[in-house]
Order: structure tokens, then sequence, then C-alpha cells
């Protein structure tokens, strides 16, 4: 019996180790097509080796019986921010081709909308998954923030940080640590971050068309953090702090901004 659970708690690292292997063959697909530089082939190299460690360590701590559909499309779209993160990081060399950088943050985002419904209709839903699916989310986001920042200006990055800076503020103001209600609006904001940032990213638009965008971006994004925020404090206010659901592992309580912030899927989405 022991045995079983050793080789059951060993397939889904097995899984990660896969999908690293997999990053790998896209940079390796991604170097010969253009030529990628050194700073676009560290960049993803590195990208490959957090995300292959953060994952496993992970799932020694959780120990799932199966790695789960969902996780596979989420770890799939991991790939495919690692060589948007690898194609982003040449551009400071060289410019590479839009079309392809495009075309893999398209798919990447498109991806966004499909492990949360897989994982709600094969009941697999987890906080390892939602937390693993908020990290790509908000990951991508602050790649494009740098992408197109090169362009628009370093503010930019200010959509890509604002999630993390968040995060870093709950450990130091722990009532941010509140769980939020449910919002649609807040989930608009979130979606609609990666795709004015692929806009603005793919050159199709003109300058001021593409600089107004963002900074409605940017606008609608400071809304919604200031909106939660100023809700999580009227709470603390009252002596109220929700506390994430008690079904979670303890290790894996993550502040409820985290869960709902850039990108990122509703709490429940699947592990």
């Amino acid at each position: 019996m022991a045995l079983n659970n050793m080789y059951g708690a060993r397939l889904p690292q097995q899984e990660t180790m896969v999908g690293a292997g997999v990053q790998l063959l896209v940079l390796a697909l991604l170097g010969t097509a253009i030529g990628m530089g050194p700073a676009g082939w560290l960049t993803g190299l590195v990208f490959a080796f957090a995300t292959w460690a953060v994952l496993t360590r992970a799932l020694r701590r959780t120990r799932p019986r199966s790695f789960g559909p969902a996780n596979r499309v989420t770890l799939g779209r991991a790939i495919l921010v690692g060589g948007v993160t690898a194609l982003v990081a040449d551009s400071f060399e060289s410019s590479p081709p839009v079309s392809l950088l495009v075309g893999l943050t398209a798919v990447a985002l498109i991806l966004d909308g499909v492990d949360g419904k897989v994982a709600r209709r094969t009941g697999t839903s987890s906080a390892l998954g939602a937390r693993f699916d908020m990290e790509v989310d908000a990951f991508l986001i602050l790649v494009l923030s740098v992408y197109v920042g090169m362009s628009l200006g370093p503010w930019v990055l200010l959509i890509g940080t604002m999630r993390y800076a968040f995060v870093a503020a709950a450990r130091v103001l722990p009532w941010l640590n509140g769980e939020l209600p449910p919002s649609m609006a807040r989930k608009t904001v979130a979606a609609l971050q990666g795709v004015i940032l692929l806009v603005a990213g793919s050159g199709l638009l003109p300058y001021d068309v593409n600089l107004a965008a963002v900074l409605t971006a940017l606008a609608l994004l400071v809304w919604s953090f200031g909106r939660d925020i100023l809700w999580l404090w009227r709470r603390n206010g009252q002596g109220i702090v929700e506390r994430a659901p008690e079904n979670r592992e303890r290790h894996e309580r993550v502040p409820s901004r985290e869960l709902v912030s850039v990108g990122a899927a509703p709490a429940g989405s699947e592990g």
C-alpha cells in the first residue's frame, strides 16, 4: 500500500518533468526559427527551471493523487508563457517576429478560460490549481508589461507589478489577506489587461490609440485594486477578517487578492 502511495505521488512530479522537457523543446524551436540570442535563451531556461522547481515543491507538499486535466492545460499555458518570456528578453537585443509573439500570447490568453472550466467539469478544483493558474496569468501580464513598456514607457510596468505589490503589502498588513466576495467587474478588469497589452504590443494600432488604451487599462486596474482594498479595510475596521475556506490546505492559503488579481482565475480553479 505504501509503495502504491509513493508511486502515485511520483506521477504528478513526472508530469512536471515532461513539461520542463517540452519547454526546452519550444525554446529550441524558437531559437532555430528566429536565431534567438543569449538573453532569450538564458531567460527561457531560467523560467523553465523555476517553473519546474516551484511546481515540484508544491506537489511534494500537497501530494495530490494525480496532476489533473486542468493542471495539464495550465502547464501548457506556462510553456507558452515561457516562450513569450524568451522572446521578450530577446527583444532587448533584436526585434523578434511580432506575429510569433502575438500568436503565443493569444493562445495562452485563450486557454486561460479553459483550465477553470475543465476543473469544474471534472470536479478536480484545488487551491494548488488556483494558485498555479494565478501565477501563470500574473507573470504573463508582467512580461507583456515589460514588452509594451519598451514603446510606451516604463510606467506600463505598474500594470504588471501591481499584483505583486499587493501581495508584498499583505505580508505587512494582515488585513489585506481577507477573503474578497466574487465580482464580475474584477474578473472583467483582470481579463482586459492581457487583451489590451496584447493589442498594444502587436503594433497594429497607432501610437496614440495604444497609449490611450493602456492608460485606460491601468486606470481600471487601479480602480479595481482600490475598491477591493477599501472593502478589506472596512471589514477589518469592524474586526472581521475573512479567512480562506477551511477545506483548503493550510500551507496553500494565499491572500485573497492573489486568487482574483490580474489575469487570475477565481478561487476554486483546478488542481
